[in-house]
C-alpha cells in the first residue's frame, strides 16, 4: 500500500528491543546504529531490574523502590512471578514468595490479592495482569530512554518454559502494547551476545552456559556448528540460586547476633527482621564479589537492637562450600545428560547475577582442562557482565528480525524448520600410503553439525608420497586414560650433594604418599570407513586439498586433489547417506 492510499499515513515503525525476563531480575537492550548491543538503565539507573511491582497508596512501585518495600509492605509486594506465568495453581511451587504476596489460586491459574492502584481493598490480580504491568514498566523506561516508543520486543525464557507459557507470555507483552516478536532460550542468546562481537570468529564449538539466577539454575550443552545452535542437554535446578548463599550469610550474621545480644530474639522469627536481613545479606554477598571483606550493618534488626559485623571472602566461601559444590555438580550433570566429558567441552559461559561469584567461576576453571575457556569476569578480561547477557543476546536477535513479517517469523520458527537433521558421527578424513598403513584420524565436520553442510581441509600427505590413500571416515572421540611416566628411582640430590640414607627414605616415602594421577586427553577412533579412494603419484612432502559435502537430500559428495600438483590429479566421489539424528532429540 503507497502512503497515499493510506491517507497520508505513514505505518508504525517498528522499534525492537530485548528484555530478559529473569525471576529475581528483569534486564531491557538495544542495538545502535554501529550494531552494538548496549543495556538501558531504568529511570533509578538500574541496569538489572527486580522484577518485582508494588502498590502504596494507590501509587505503583517497580524495580528497585518495588524491592525495598518487601520490608515494610510485603503483602502488598508481587516478586518472583515469571514462572508461574501459563501454569495452572496446583503446579507451582510457591516457596519464593514467603516474603511477598503469596499466589493464591484463580480459575485454575495463578493471582495475587492486593490492594493496588484505583482499589479499596485487597482483591485478585492474575499473574498475566502482573506481566503485562512489568513489560509495559520495562518498554516504558526504554522508550523514555531511546526517545521513542518502544512497540516490539524478543524476550528470553528458560529452555523448559512450556508453549503454554510462551503463549500466555505472549498475551502479556500484547496488552502492554508491545508485539512479542519471538521467544528464544536463555542460553542460545548468551552465546549470541558472545558471537555477535565484531571480534568473535565463528566456529565449531561445544559451549556450556550456566545460568545461575537468584532463585533457581539452569545449565545447557550447545553444539555451535558454523553459527548454528543445538541444544544438547539442560538441567535445572528451582531450589540453587543465589537465595541459598544469602541464607548462608544469614543464618551467619544471626547467630553473630544472638552471640552478641543473648537475651534477644532471633531475628530470623521475625518477618521484618529476616526481610532486612536478606537485603542487607544480598548487599553483602554482592559486595565480596569484588572485594576480600564486607560489612553489614542493619537498624533496628529485632528487639530495637542495631547490628553490625564484617565478614572476609575466605570465611564466605568455606561457609558455603556445600552451595558452591551443587553449582559444579549441575554443569557436571548437563555435560553428562549430553553424553560428554569434561575434555569435549570448548566453552563454559557463566550468566545470570549469582555468576558474579568468583568462587564459582574457580570451581570451573579446575573442573575442565586449561584448554576450555571459562567466561566469567573473575577469568576472562573479555568477559560480558553476566547479567547483561541475556538483554543483549536479544537486542541482537530483535535488530535482525524487527523488518520481517510475523507470518514469516512465525515460519522460520517452525519445527519443519528449526528441526533440521544433523550428524551423529563426525566425518573425518585418513590419509595413508602403501608403505604407511596407520595415518591420524583428522575431523573435518564435529558430530551434531547441521546440513546441508561444507567443510574442506588440506592434509599432510606420508613423507615418501607416492601413490596416496584417503579413507573418508565416521570418527568416535573417546578420553584416552594413560599413566603418567614413573618417577626415576636413584639418588637424590640436595644442594648438589648426593642426599643421606635417612633423605632418600623419607623420599620414597613421599613418592609413594603422592601417586601422581592418571592423565586423561581427548583422542579420537576410526569408525565406519565411508568411502577409500587413491591419489596418484603424489610429490615428497606434499598436500591434498580434502572436501567434504552433505547435502539437503542427505547425499555426500566428496572431492580430492593433490594441491599444486598436475591438473587432474584428483577425484571426486558420491556417497550413500550417513547416519542422521533430529536436532534436539538429545
Amino acid at each position: 500500500m503507497t502512503v497515499e492510499e493510506n491517507n497520508g499515513v505513514d505505518p508504525e515503525e517498528t522499534l525492537a528491543i530485548g528484555i530478559s525476563f529473569g525471576n529475581s531480575n528483569s534486564g531491557i537492550a538495544y542495538t545502535t546504529a554501529e550494531g552494538k548491543a548496549e543495556v538501558i538503565a531504568n529511570e533509578e539507573g538500574d541496569r538489572q531490574i527486580p522484577s518485582i511491582l508494588s502498590y502504596i497508596g494507590g501509587e505503583e512501585f517497580h524495580g528497585t523502590q518495588a524491592k525495598a518495600q518487601l520490608v515494610r509492605n510485603s503483602q502488598n509486594t508481587v516478586a518472583y512471578f515469571r514462572d508461574y506465568i501459563g501454569k495452572e495453581f496446583e503446579s507451582i511451587d510457591p516457596t519464593p514468595c514467603h516474603a511477598s504476596a503469596h499466589p493464591q489460586k484463580h480459575d485454575s491459574t495463578v493471582s495475587f490479592s492486593i490492594q493496588d492502584v484505583g482499589a479499596d481493598s485487597p482483591h485478585d490480580v492474575s499473574v498475566s495482569e502482573i506481566t503485562t504491568r512489568h513489560i509495559r514498566r520495562l518498554a516504558s523506561s526504554a522508550s523514555d530512554y531511546l526517545g521513542k516508543k518502544v512497540n516490539a520486543t524478543v524476550i528470553t525464557v528458560p529452555t523448559n518454559f512450556s508453549d503454554a507459557q510462551k503463549e500466555a507470555l505472549s498475551k502479556s507483552a500484547s496488552s502492554a502494547g508491545v508485539d512479542l516478536l519471538q521467544v528464544i532460550p536463555e542460553p542460545v542468546s548468551a552465546v549470541l551476545a558472545y558471537d555477535a562481537r565484531p571480534e568473535s570468529k565463528i566456529s565449531d564449538k561445544l559451549v556450556v552456559v550456566a545460568d545461575f539466577g537468584g532463585t533457581r539454575s539452569d545449565v545447557a550443552v550447545i553444539a555451535s556448528r558454523g553459527g548454528m545452535y543445538s541444544i544438547l542437554s539442560t538441567a535445572h535446578d528451582y531450589s540453587l540460586g543465589g537465595a541459598q548463599l544469602d541464607n548462608v550469610l544469614i543464618d551467619h550474621f544471626a547467630k553473630e547476633f544472638l552471640k552478641k545480644n543473648k537475651s534477644s530474639s532471633d531475628p530470623r522469627s521475625s518477618p521484618r527482621g529476616l526481610a532486612k536481613l536478606r537485603l542487607e545479606a544480598e548487599a553483602t554477598k554482592r559486595a565480596l564479589s569484588i572485594g576480600a571483606t564486607a560489612s553489614l550493618s542493619v537498624e533496628s534488626l529485632s528487639d530495637g537492637l542495631d547490628f553490625s559485623s564484617t565478614i572476609n571472602r575466605t570465611r564466605y566461601e568455606m561457609l558455603a562450600s556445600k552451595v558452591f559444590a551443587s553449582f559444579t555438580k549441575l554443569i557436571e550433570e548437563a555435560v553428562r545428560k549430553a553424553e560428554l566429558d569434561v575434555l569435549d567441552i570448548n566453552e563454559v559461559i557463566l550468566s545470570g547475577g549469582t555468576s558474579h561469584t568468583p568462587r564459582i567461576a574457580a570451581n570451573l576453571s579446575s573442573l575442565f582442562p586449561p584448554t576450555t575457556t571459562v567466561l566469567s569476569p573473575s577469568t576472562s578480561a573479555t568477559a560480558i557482565n553476566p547479567s547483561d547477557l541475556a538483554a543483549r543476546g536479544a537486542a541482537i536477535q530483535a535488530s535482525l528480525i524487527q523488518e520481517f513479517e510475523k507470518e514469516d517469523i512465525e515460519q522460520s520458527s517452525h519445527p519443519m524448520v528449526t528441526v533440521t537433521p544433523h550428524l551423529s558421527r563426525a566425518i573425518g578424513v585418513l590419509v595413508v600410503s602403501e608403505n604407511v598403513e596407520k595415518g591420524v584420524f583428522r575431523p573435518l565436520a564435529e558430530a551434531e553439525t547441521g546440513v546441508p553442510l561444507r567443510r574442506a581441509g588440506e592434509f599432510a600427505v606420508p613423507r615418501d608420497g607416492g601413490d596416496v590413500i584417503i579413507k573418508i571416515c565416521e570418527g568416535i572421540s573417546h578420553i584416552k586414560v594413560s599413566k603418567p611416566p614413573a618417577k626415576p628411582k636413584g639418588e637424590k640430590k640436595t644442594n648438589g650433594k648426593a642426599a643421606s640414607d635417612d633423605e632418600d627414605d623419607l623420599s620414597d616415602e613421599d613418592e609413594s604418599e603422592d601417586e601422581p594421577e592418571d592423565v586423561r586427553e581427548k583422542a579420537w577412533k576410526v569408525g565406519n570407513v565411508l568411502a577409500e579412494t587413491t591419489i596418484k603419484g603424489v610429490k615428497k612432502g606434499g598436500k591434498v586439498e580434502i572436501s567434504v559435502t552433505v547435502n539437503a537430500d542427505l547425499t555426500v559428495l566428496v572431492t580430492a586433489r593433490e594441491v599444486g600438483g598436475k591438473a587432474g590429479n584428483g577425484v571426486r566421489g558420491r556417497l550413500e547417506k550417513p547416519q542422521v539424528t533430529e536436532n534436539g532429540s538429545a
